[in-house]
């Protein structure tokens, strides 16, 4: 494609050199920059790409998209100065890969928790109804049954465009994305068109980055402002922020609720650990989930399915036949008759969430065992907290590690400890091994208990000092229990 098509949707202070230039490929890594590619540097939160320009160049782009301007320029060279070179990537990108989300309906979940578990289940609902479905996910990025590999909840906007473009050329009607605030904020999802978007909830999480739960609540809310008049976005107004999300949308809102009146109406009737019973819009349904927050997930899956135009009837025919996400509430049940949970929740409130679904269903019969860690490099003042909310909903805890990434292991307990009274104390162990942790537990369990095995979910490493070790909760369980 020729320079000139390739920045037609951006904003340019200058151009400085020919536009008739022939474009191979658009680079924003100058590792990955060879000859006839144009290069584009973003002032990352990491390294800012301004210092590899020269590079790029000596590696053959032929062109370099910037904010600010190297001192010397090549008149071989053409530079392009914008003043937002991240919005810039993401519309230049997208135009390079075809506008795909001209060509199929692009769905974005963004929330603090259940993101996965919706954009998942709905990949497998549209899949379902028989239609070729992209997904791009935490867990993995999939292009109808081709599963590719993915390194963060939603890719840089050149890999996420490449992504795309191959989903609409090979014949995807629908996609859907999970939409993290760091890519609201960073402008990763720039130039992409939106069918719909889902708010889920909000609650305390990656305050490493955003410093402010104010600042985070403005990037989700982000994605609502910017969402186009014709698209819809389907809100939880369960979660005091649901309504604050669609205040200044251009976009159709519907809600969704299991508490209050809304166009998306639930609730659980009855709740089992093989699934449960469940009333949406005053028509039953049987599931193979468990909890109110994964209720409200289905619910949220239901409400989008209908939006983009599926009968009713239809839909709760194909969630009745779903099963749940690696990882997400992912149940075991020992030879010793104790069952034990494997889940993601990460997070004060998730956390909340799991142990509230299992009392829900344990009705007081039974024990609740918690192993529960925290990551490193991240927000330390959930760590406390974590740590006081595992031992108000369970009978037991053992605080281990999860990721300690460049972290001291014991560093992190500690400060997961110091949330704790002494009598909070009297009911809590500390195992650095994660491992001898979830042995632990299972040791302690006794008939009838649930041991719940927090943290990790589908994740099959611990990180450690830079290098990421095989680790698998579920595995570690599967050897114990075999061994009991």
């Amino acid at each position: 494609m020729k320079l000139g098509e390739l920045i037609k949707p951006i904003r340019i202070i200058q151009v400085i050199g020919t536009c008739e230039t022939e474009i191979k490929a658009v680079n924003i890594d100058s590792r990955q920059v060879e000859t006839g590619d144009l290069f584009m540097a973003m002032k990352g939160t990491q390294t800012d790409g301004h210092a590899y320009i020269s590079i790029a160049i000596e590696k053959g782009a032929v062109a370099i998209l910037c904010e600010v301007l190297p001192e010397t320029l090549s008149d071989k060279i053409t530079y392009i100065q914008v003043a937002d070179s991240e919005d810039a990537v993401g519309k230049v990108a997208t135009r390079f890969f075809g506008d795909p989300t001209s060509k199929l309906k692009l769905v974005g979940v963004t929330g603090t928790n259940g993101k996965t578990t919706i954009a998942t289940l709905l990949y497998n609902t549209f899949r379902y109804f028989g239609y070729k479905t992209g997904l791009i996910s935490t867990v993995c990025n999939y292009i109808d049954d081709e599963a590719i590999p993915t390194e963060h909840t939603t890719p840089d906007p050149i890999t996420l465009n490449k992504l795309l473009g191959r989903m609409a050329d090979e014949g995807c009607k629908y996609a859907f994305m999970e939409v993290s605030s760091h890519s609201i904020d960073q402008k990763r999802i720039s130039g992409l068109t939106f069918a719909g978007g889902i708010f889920t909830n909000l609650t305390r999480d990656h305050l490493d980055y955003h410093k402010t739960v104010e600042n985070y609540l403005k990037a989700k809310k982000k994605f609502f402002d910017d969402m186009p008049k014709n698209a819809f976005s389907l809100t939880n107004v369960d979660d005091k922020n649901g309504l604050v999300m669609t205040q200044n949308t251009k976009s159709q809102v519907h809600t969704y609720s299991l508490r209050s009146l809304s166009d998306f109406k639930g609730r659980v009737i009855e709740s089992h650990f093989e699934g449960m019973l469940l009333d949406f819009n005053n028509k039953e349904l049987a599931v193979q989930f468990i909890g109110r927050f994964n209720a409200s997930n289905l619910l949220a899956v239901f409400g989008a399915a209908v939006l983009l135009g599926k009968k009713e009837e239809d839909v709760l025919v194909a969630l009745s036949t779903l099963h749940p996400v690696a990882g997400r509430f992912d149940s075991m049940r020992s030879p010793r008759e104790y069952t034990a949970i494997v889940d993601y929740a990460h997070t004060p409130d998730a956390l909340i969430n799991v142990l509230n679904a299992i009392h829900d269903v344990l009705d007081g019969r039974g024990n609740v065992i918690t192993v529960v860690g925290a990551g490193g490099n991240r927000d330390k003042g959930k760590r406390p907290i974590m740590a006081k909310e595992a031992v108000r909903y369970s009978n037991r805890v053992i605080i281990t590690s999860d990721n300690p990434r460049f972290e001291e292991p014991q560093d992190i307990i500690n400060d997961m400890m110091a949330g704790l009274d002494a009598d909070d104390k009297k009911k809590t162990l500390s195992i650095v091994d994660r491992k001898e942790a979830i042995r632990t537990a299972c040791m302690l369990a006794q008939k009838g208990d649930v041991i719940l095995v927090a943290g990790k979910g589908h994740e099959n490493y611990q990180e450690i000092k830079g290098v990421k070790h095989h680790f698998d909760d579920k595995e570690v369980l599967k050897d114990i229990f075999d061994n009991e």
